[in-house]
Formats: structure tokens, C-alpha cells, sequence
């Protein structure tokens, strides 16, 4: 039988929620993570009046640094993700 429509027991059921229930909590903290870099780092961007490689470093955070948070998110999810499942697949016996 195929391991996706296998019959709803009660312990699947749980293992569903809590799988669940961990992806979103790790969404909500990345995304929080993304509010921050995204509305926080700008906000405060122009508090830092020093020059960096030439250029004002208010200018290379919102440049480059957003870039590079942004990556580290996505990379953070990707794996974590990819660990999470692992796990799942190990407690269920697929």
C-alpha cells in the first residue's frame, strides 16, 4: 500500500500534527527573522554613518547585508526542512 493513503490511526494522526505543528513554528521564526532583516536593519540603516570599502555602510547593509540574511534564511529553512523530514520518515517507518 502506498505510504500516503495508508488508513488513519490515531498515533498518525498525532505524528501528522506535531509534524505539522514544528513546520510552522519554524516558518513563523524565519519569517520573523525576515520582518526584522527586512523593516529593522532599513529602519536603523542610517544610524550607521561610517565609510566601508568607500562607500557609506548604511548603503552596503541595505545592499549587500539584506542579501546575504536573506540567503541565510533560506538556506536555514532548506536544511532544517530537510532534517525535519528526515526525522518524520524515521518515526512514521516509511
Amino acid at each position: 500500500m502506498d505510504p500516503l493513503h495508508q488508513p488513519a490511526t490515531p498515533a498518525r494522526e498525532r505524528r501528522h500534527r506535531r509534524y505539522w505543528r514544528a513546520t510552522r513554528r519554524l516558518t513563523l521564526v524565519l519569517l520573523g527573522g525576515w520582518t526584522v532583516l527586512s523593516f529593522g536593519l532599513t529602519w536603523f540603516a542610517r544610524d550607521l554613518s561610517f565609510s566601508f570599502f568607500g562607500w557609506p555602510f548604511s548603503f552596503w547593509v541595505a545592499s549587500q547585508g539584506a542579501l546575504m540574511g536573506y540567503l541565510l534564511i533560506v538556506v536555514l529553512y532548506a536544511w532544517l526542512m530537510a532534517r525535519h523530514d528526515d526525522e518524520h520518515r524515521e518515526d512514521a517507518g516509511d
